[in-house]
């Protein structure tokens, strides 16, 4: 019985080697640099930021962030992990543009709310509500004291 059991674990490891029995899949999800959700590349210690993927810019060694398997209808095509949906259903971003500072959806709900579950301001943002399309709840601290509005009660001005 020992023989046949190495027999069949042989035969078996022989059928994954050639591709003739399916694979388990590939968990190709990582944290990229600054802590941003990342994709693996297939040397398995690359990993690239999630919105670097379907970039048309190959940056994995072997181009497999822009395989037509995983860029051929974006979002659909992308694993769950990669994709941010907005509050309207038809906009997403890369799950790495999520608690960004930025407007990435444009109406907030990559920085705001439930959905997004973003922590407060960083030490490198200033909270007020912004005047500008492009911030949410937060703004840059290098805009403080630049002489321009920026918070709707002039708080990177006078207090920031």
């Amino acid at each position: 019985s020992v023989v046949a059991l190495l027999v069949v674990v042989a035969a078996v490891g022989l059928g994954v080697a050639l591709g003739l029995l399916p694979r388990a899949p590939v968990n190709r999800s990582c944290t990229a640099p600054s802590n941003r959700t990342g994709f693996l590349c297939d040397d398995r210690v690359t990993c690239i930021p999630a919105s670097w993927v379907c970039d048309r810019v190959s940056n994995c060694r072997n181009g497999e962030d822009e395989q037509e398997k995983l860029c051929g209808d974006l979002p659909h095509s992308l694993p769950g992990y990669l994709v941010f949906l907005c509050s309207n259903r038809r906009s997403w971003i890369y799950a790495d543009q999520r608690c960004n500072g930025m407007n990435d959806c444009g109406d907030c709900s990559d920085e705001l709310g439930s959905l997004a579950s973003c922590p407060p301001c960083g030490w490198e943002w200033w909270s007020c509500i912004p005047v500008h399309y492009e911030y949410c709840s937060c703004i840059p601290r290098r805009l403080c004291r630049d002489g321009i509005q920026h918070c709707l009660g002039w708080s990177d001005e006078y207090l920031c």
